[in-house]
Formats: C-alpha cells, sequence, structure tokens
C-alpha cells in the first residue's frame, strides 16, 4: 500500500471527522486536510504546499465557480427566480399536485442556475411549500418533496460538484467540460422524470385536487410580469450552442474562427458571465443605485464567495499533491489485486458515495471520495464521463439522506414539520431510487450521451 493511498484515507478521514463528528466548517476541514496531506511527503511538504497551492489557484474551475456563486446570488436579489417559478405555477398548479410539480421543475430550473442543494431548498421551498400545504399536502409530505428535490441542484449542471470532479487533473485530462455538461442535462431530466411518476402517485394515493383557483396567476398575466426572466436561459443556449453541435463545427471549419479560437472558449465560464450580465439588465430595477448601496450588496455575497472558495481552492491543491505523492499508481495496483466483477466495484462505489454524503455535503464528498472513486469505476470498464455522472448521480441523494441533511430541516422549517417523519419517506422514495437510476447508468443501461 502506497504512500498516496495512505494519504487519501487519511484526507478523506480528516475531512468526515472535522465535519460530521466536530460540526466544524467545511472549508476548515478542507484546510487541515489539504496541511496533513501534504506532510506525508517528508521533506518535500513546503513545495508540495506551494505547488499545490499555485494549482489550485491557477485552476479556471476555481473562477468559474466563483462566477457562479456571484450569478445565483444576483438572480435571488433581482427576484429572477421568482418570476420563474410564478410562470411555472401558472403552468402547472391547476393540476392535481401542481404545488409538487412546480416544487420539482422549480429546483430543476434553480439546479441549473445555483448548482446548491440548499439553495433550492431555501428558494423554491419558500414559494412552493406552503402552496402544497395549501392544496392539501400533509406538512410531512411538503417537507419530504422539497428536500426530495434538493439534489436536482447536484445534477443539473452546473454545480458545484461538477467543478470539483473537473478540477481533478486526471478527470479533466479525460473529461471535456462539453460532454460533461450534455450529460449532465439528460442525467437531470431522468431524475426529474422519475419525480414527475413519483408525484402522479402520490396525489392519487392522497387525493390531492389543485391549487384553489386564486392562487394561481393567470399565464398571460405571470408571463407579462415576468417573462424578461426566461432570458437568463440564454446565458446557457448560446455558449452551449457555440461549443457543442453544428454550429460549433462549422465554426471550428471556418478558416476565419478556426479551431484554435474556438479552443479558448470555456464553456464554465462563459456561463456565469453571460447569465450575470443579462440579470444586470433584466433585474437592473431592483439593483443598488448608490455606491453606499453597491457596498452593502456586495459585501453581503461574501459569505457564498468564502465557503466555495476555501472549498474548491484546498480540494485542488489537496489533489495535485496527492497525484505527486502517487495516488494514481497506488489505486491502479489496489484496483488490479482486488479483481472485483465489474457490477460489484459499481456498487460498492455507489453504497460508498451514498453513505458519505449522509453527513457530508454533495461538494465534500467528492472532494474526499470524487477522485478514488471516478478511477474504481474507470477501471470496471465504465466510460470516464458516465463514470462522473454516476458519482453526482450518488451524491446527489445528500439533500435527502438523513439524520444530518441540511435541506431536510430546511424544508421542514419551512413546513412547520417534524423532521423525523421524513427520514423513512426519502431513503425510500428518494434515496434509494436515485441510487438505482446511477447504477443504471454507469452499467450502460440507462443511456447517456457520451
Amino acid at each position: 500500500m502506497g504512500i498516496g493511498f495512505i494519504a487519501l484515507v487519511v484526507f478523506i478521514g480528516l475531512i468526515i471527522f472535522w465535519s460530521a463528528v466536530l460540526k466544524r466548517n467545511i472549508g476548515e476541514a478542507m484546510i487541515v486536510g489539504f496541511i496533513v496531506t501534504a506532510l506525508f511527503g517528508g521533506a518535500d511538504a513546503p513545495r508540495l504546499i506551494w505547488e499545490g497551492l499555485v494549482f489550485g489557484a491557477t485552476n479556471e474551475v476555481l473562477f468559474a465557480a466563483m462566477a457562479f456563486v456571484f450569478m445565483a446570488y444576483l438572480i435571488d436579489k433581482t427576484l429572477i427566480i421568482n418570476k420563474l417559478v410564478e410562470i411555472l405555477n401558472s403552468l402547472l398548479g391547476r393540476l392535481p399536485g401542481g404545488a409538487a410539480h412546480v416544487s420539482t421543475f422549480g429546483s430543476a430550473l434553480m439546479g441549473m442556475i445555483s448548482g446548491s442543494g440548499s439553495g433550492n431548498t431555501a428558494s423554491v421551498g419558500s414559494i412552493t411549500i406552503p402552496w402544497m400545504i395549501r392544496s392539501n399536502w400533509k406538512k410531512e409530505q411538503a417537507a419530504t418533496i422539497a428536500a426530495g428535490n434538493a439534489g436536482l441542484g447536484t445534477i443539473f449542471p452546473p454545480s458545484g460538484s461538477m467543478f470539483i470532479l473537473l478540477g481533478f487533473a486526471p478527470i479533466a485530462a479525460v473529461v471535456s467540460e462539453g460532454q460533461l455538461y450534455i450529460a449532465m442535462l439528460v442525467a437531470g431530466t431522468y431524475q426529474v422524470v422519475y419525480r414527475i411518476i413519483l408525484i402522479s402517485w402520490f396525489v392519487y394515493r392522497n387525493k390531492i385536487k389543485a391549487l384553489p383557483a386564486d392562487f394561481i396567476q393567470p399565464l398571460k398575466q405571470s408571463f407579462r410580469i415576468g417573462w424578461t426572466s426566461l432570458f437568463i436561459f440564454l446565458g446557457i443556449i448560446i455558449p452551449v450552442l457555440i461549443t457543442i453541435g453544428p454550429l460549433a463545427e462549422s465554426l471550428i471549419a471556418n478558416p476565419s474562427v478556426g479551431g484554435e479560437a474556438m479552443d479558448g472558449i470555456s464553456l464554465i465560464v462563459w456561463v456565469p458571465v453571460l447569465i450575470i450580465f443579462i440579470s444586470l439588465l433584466v433585474g437592473f430595477a431592483k439593483l443598488p443605485k448608490s455606491a453606499s448601496d453597491w457596498s452593502e450588496f456586495l459585501k453581503k455575497s461574501m459569505p457564498g464567495f468564502s465557503v466555495i472558495g476555501v472549498l474548491l481552492l484546498f480540494a485542488f491543491a489537496a489533489s495535485e499533491v496527492l497525484g505527486q505523492l502517487g495516488l494514481a499508481e497506488d489505486l491502479t495496483s489496489l484496483m488490479e489485486s482486488l479483481n472485483l466483477a465489474p457490477w460489484l466495484i459499481v456498487l460498492l462505489v455507489g453504497v460508498l458515495v451514498v453513505l458519505v454524503a449522509g453527513p457530508l455535503s454533495s461538494t465534500a464528498t467528492l472532494t474526499a471520495v470524487g477522485l478514488v472513486s471516478f478511477s474504481a469505476l474507470v477501471s470496471a470498464g465504465v466510460e470516464p464521463v458516465v463514470a462522473v455522472i454516476a458519482l453526482l448521480m450518488f451524491s446527489s441523494t445528500e439533500g435527502a439522506s438523513p439524520p444530518s441533511s441540511a435541506p431536510i430541516f430546511i424544508a421542514s422549517g419551512i413546513a412547520g414539520a417534524e423532521p423525523e417523519k421524513t427520514f423513512i419517506p426519502l431513503v425510500v422514495y428518494y434515496v434509494i431510487p436515485i441510487f438505482i437510476l446511477g447504477y443504471l447508468m454507469a452499467m450502460g443501461i440507462l443511456p447517456l450521451p457520451i
């Protein structure tokens, strides 16, 4: 057993202990884990620390993540997400159980925008949970659906978990951001379809009725008020069309553009930049107007930057150190010596990720076990893109994994429900089925574009 593997085990153990046992900030856990990992280099520790920090600080994924944090904050403060949810409610609210469907689609939209499980539950749940309760959903059911939808913030691109995995050099070498973006959209759609079927069954079983008419704006009215909010999706559509598909191929073939220029377009950088620009235009009326107001506005966004910034910086730095300590070679040797059947390796990896995601967030989970899990899946014959999607699927159970998942308590608080009454339904209706979906994708039974 090589030094790289031992360092990885210590790194994972420290993160879990610091976060789940000591209940300290995940950013602190990453700093401690990184420093202790570098100490395994002995006399080379100072060099490893420096090179790890340089690698993390210069990684474009770090900038992209910071841009997404500000983008999510901007969309929230300019009430763009509220307008989108109102349009959804006008479309779906008249259906029996429509408020739960709005919760699902709203969480998917919020997932594409913010990539945050807790953010999904807090923003969308604060609107849809009262609507569900008013349309005769039990409080615990409303909280279960909202917390169960939190994982859509992990599987829909972009997400913090996606950034974590793309930041690992061995993964970035074999998985392009364009491939991953499209595959995540398809995987997220699988989850949404499952939730639609689940909610339809809930509606039938519990005889849920449609929302009262006075609680739903006519589509003409909600569209008139909020139609400009739809422009933010141009920030996703335009970069995707330019970098993937027939338009991208024609631009590459055009001598006046060329492949080198196209290679310089980073999907994960341009998506948040464009959405920020569009949000500033669309939400101009809600933005500060004076220098002092802008200062206060930006100051309130700082906590989001500090958490994700520290997490990603030290996650990438630790991955560089582990790479220099020979982790890749150690993992290859370990997989060869175990000689397990591919289906069993996929099963064990899935169970490991789901269990770790119980006490930790999806980003912390994939920081701790993402690289080793990816290596194990690839060694079992899983295509690299599919392996990343499977890990995102497994880790997306974190919002529904009792007993310490933040979205459970956020949703229960909004609903006025007892959190413990949601635990078994969450496991039965969300954790286990989503795990199965991820397993089927990894085994090639559910197709993904690769």
